[in-house]
């Protein structure tokens, strides 16, 4: 199948299967020391169980690229653990980067495309199925009430290769949020990782705010993750400007090193991800995963 008509096969589904979704968005907030404000849709906050104990970083697998996306793996209760693959090292971070990370090193051909976890499981596997198929790892940062309601997308993010991190577990305005309440949104979010994969992943990144305060990149070095990942091309998806404009907006900001800032829900990113990574790929750049931009 060539690359356009698989494109415009991958913008019907999208279209079909987001359409009426309720938009989820994670625009600038009180905590966005470096930019403007951006309009944002609210996502609806969800009760979730008592925070659990905060965990050591761990490490998911890396895999193979594939042909055609992964099957889902079948639905699991919030409370049984996801049998995830055996997780290998990931290689260590270099010393020196700092407390927030905006992007990786401008002299090579990488960048990270990374998603704000939520939304239902057929566009997300189409989404990751899609990055497999043109040999694209991606990081994914999973709000909590997510992965309690679809706790088999977390095995599938990890079976494709991809990463997978702390989004805080209700996707509030984290960074106007009391210590301990602020608290509670990090650690919940890392025990279901912990309890689905085994490890909390290596990257947090505050919910409604590009950069996160000093008291939440403090809260997050308490919990397992020593630096908040934050990005400097931000493609408004969440606003649902349409496919074209998510494209055009990526394009147009990206750069050796950049992360990219993209969201799952919203049909416009699906059917903007092929053109996006085939204009990566004729500039010369590939979409790797947080870990291995900066390694």
């Amino acid at each position: 199948m060539t690359f356009l008509h698989r494109r415009t096969v991958l913008r019907a589904a999208a279209g079909g299967a987001l359409a009426g979704a309720a938009a989820v968005g994670c625009g600038p907030s009180g905590g966005d020391t470096g930019g403007a404000r951006a309009a944002a849709d609210p996502s609806v906050p969800a009760t979730g169980p008592p925070p659990g104990p905060s965990t050591a970083a761990a490490s998911p697998k890396r895999g193979k690229a594939s042909r055609r996306p992964a099957p889902s793996s079948p639905a699991a209760s919030p409370s049984s653990p996801v049998k995830a693959s055996p997780a290998l090292s990931l290689a260590p971070l270099p010393p020196g980067l700092p407390a927030q990370i905006e992007h990786g090193p401008r002299t090579g051909k990488a960048v990270a495309l990374t998603f704000h976890g939520q939304g239902e499981p057929k566009p997300v596997t189409e989404l990751l199925g899609e990055a497999e198929r043109a040999g694209a790892r991606v990081t994914v940062l999973a709000v909590g009430t997510w992965l309690d309601a679809q706790p088999q997308l977390a095995r599938r993010v990890l079976d494709g290769g991809h990463e997978l991190g702390n989004h805080t577990m209700h996707h509030l305005d984290i960074c106007t949020m009391p210590a301990a309440a602020a608290s509670a949104e990090i650690t919940q979010c890392a025990e279901r990782l912990r309890r689905l994969t085994g490890g909390i992943g290596r990257w947090f990144r505050p919910s409604r705010a590009r950069r996160a305060t000093e008291q939440v990149a403090r809260l997050a070095r308490e919990a397992g993750y020593p630096h908040v990942l934050s990005y400097d091309v931000d493609s408004l998806d969440f606003t649902d400007p349409g496919p074209e404009a998510v494209r055009r907006a990526v394009l147009g900001a990206v750069r050796p090193g950049s992360v990219v800032s993209l969201h799952f829900g919203h049909a416009g990113t699906v059917a903007a991800l092929p053109a996006i990574l085939d204009g990566l790929h004729r500039r010369g750049l590939r979409a790797v995963t947080t870990t291995e931009l900066l390694t």
